[in-house]
């Protein structure tokens, strides 16, 4: 009797809303995140997009996509201005596509391409340096005094001094993908732009993916800002408010196309690149790029002697990692734009997370970086899994599952929610036999005398 009146008065208590309230969803936890990031003037809007190699899992727009001159809602296909996107949707897929097509390969010498990349130490700078942001190479070219086009800015980039050896430190560096994008253009005889539509875009169906967009691509672009504030060049409605004319600087000065800088795309786009990629280089039948090319391309290859990784225009583990969140563990990489877009991967899972927001509009002064974070924490908390698990393990790029999309996966599939609101392990030469290194190749005891052995070793793996 005790336990019927017992069942009866805590069923009276929910009735009454004494119940324990039910837990949120992670797309409501995301939900709310970027919604106070909205709230707080961090972001204008966003469109989250979030899936696996095979099926897209949640998408939503929120906010607005114009507060300036005339205000707009976000909507799903809202066009970006991808800022740092470029280096891997765009560069580091031509480079490793010629590499693939045997026109080049990542130990050449950028002078052997590039003659006139001359100065002291420069002969040693190789297209893996370039790729890795290890050349040795400062971040960007100046802007004063004014100058511009493209040729005298592959001019300036191959008269740059180096500020460090190659393959001695890590620094973010447009001036290598500005170097990139002319050497895939060299090698290829075709622009950039023209390479990466035709051997990339074109076969991923990933049709709203431009430099220098259309007219008619126009009124979905999200604006940035004005481009009078920004020191020009600007030309008619441009001074009011950039849409559709690229945010970076250099690469304006360029006339919009860079190697570092300059692709507009949507999210949908961005999903079937990285679906792609998740993919071991193909996608509906189309195969863009080997799964072995795909997995160098997103594995360490920086030095061991560096506590920062990098894959070969990938992100893995750095100052610039925020959009891994807390949980995504390291393997997993991405990319961020400076105007606030992301890409956050994970083979392991097959997750993945892309975040396109303007956060420079209207005035440069948002802030996406903590959203990134709790954005990715949220979706790997909920989708990810165990990283370590022996499910997980058998999913990594060099494993048979990888190279075979059409095996099922482990994970059972989610219904998509659609809406709109308004490393290999370094070889470890001698003297160093026993010393400990983490799993992932990271150093714990080097000594300063044997870094260069080490580098040497490994540049040559």
């Amino acid at each position: 009797m005790r336990i019927v009146l017992a069942c009866a008065l805590a069923g009276s208590l929910a009735l009454m809303g004494c119940s324990t309230p039910p837990r949120s969803s992670w797309t409501d936890k995301a939900d709310a995140v970027i919604e106070e990031a909205i709230a707080l003037g961090e972001i204008p809007g966003a469109v989250i997009w979030v899936g696996r190699r095979d099926h897209t899992i949640y998408r939503k727009a929120y906010g607005m996509r114009a507060l300036q001159p005339t205000p707009e809602a976000m909507s799903l296909d809202t066009v970006f201005d991808l800022a740092s996107l470029t280096k891997v949707i765009a560069t580091a897929s031509a480079v490793m596509m010629l590499v693939e097509d045997g026109k080049i390969r990542l130990s050449d010498r950028v002078r052997a391409v590039l003659p006139e990349f001359t100065g002291p130490g420069k002969e040693a700078v190789t297209l893996r340096h370039l790729l890795t942001h290890t050349s040795g190479l400062r971040p960007s070219l100046d802007l004063q005094p004014g100058w511009r086009g493209a040729e005298e800015a592959v001019r300036r980039a191959a008269q740059e001094d180096l500020q460090a050896a190659p393959g001695e430190q890590f620094v973010y560096s447009d001036i290598g993908f500005i170097l990139l994008g002319e050497i895939v253009s060299r090698i290829s005889g075709v622009p950039l732009e023209e390479f990466v539509r035709r051997r990339v875009w074109e076969p991923l169906g990933m049709e709203q993916t431009e430099f220098r967009p259309p007219a008619s691509l126009i009124p979905r672009i999200a604006p940035t800002q004005s481009c009078a504030s920004q020191d020009g060049p600007c030309e008619g409605a441009d001074r009011l408010m950039m849409r559709g004319v690229v945010h970076d600087p250099t690469a304006r000065r360029m006339g919009g196309v860079a190697g570092h800088a300059g692709v507009f795309a949507p999210a949908s786009d961005l999903s079937r690149y990285v679906r792609m990629i998740l993919r071991g280089g193909e996608l509906d039948g189309r195969r863009v790029l080997s799964a072995s090319g795909v997995a160098r391309m997103t594995s360490r290859a920086t030095p061991p002697t560096m506590d920062v990784q990098r894959g070969l225009g990938w992100d893995i583990d750095s100052s610039y990692s925020s959009s891994r969140g807390d949980l995504f563990p390291i393997g997993s990489f991405g990319h961020t734009g400076f105007t606030g877009t992301s890409i956050w991967i994970d083979p392991f899972s097959g997750v993945y997370v892309i975040l396109l927001t303007h956060r420079v509009h209207p005035d440069g002064q948002g802030d996406v970086i903590p959203l990134r974070s709790k954005v990715a924490t949220i979706v790997a908390a909920a989708l990810a899994g165990d990283p370590y698990s022996e499910a997980a393990r058998g999913r990594t790029f060099a494993s048979p599952e990888f190279r075979s999309p059409e095996r099922p996966s482990a994970q059972r599939p989610l219904p998509p929610v659609d809406i709109d609101s308004n490393t290999p392990a370094a070889p470890v030469p001698s003297g160093l036999q026993g010393q400990a290194l983490s799993p992932w190749g990271r150093k714990t005891s080097i000594a300063s005398q044997n870094r260069g052995e080490l580098n040497a070793l490994w540049e040559a793996a």
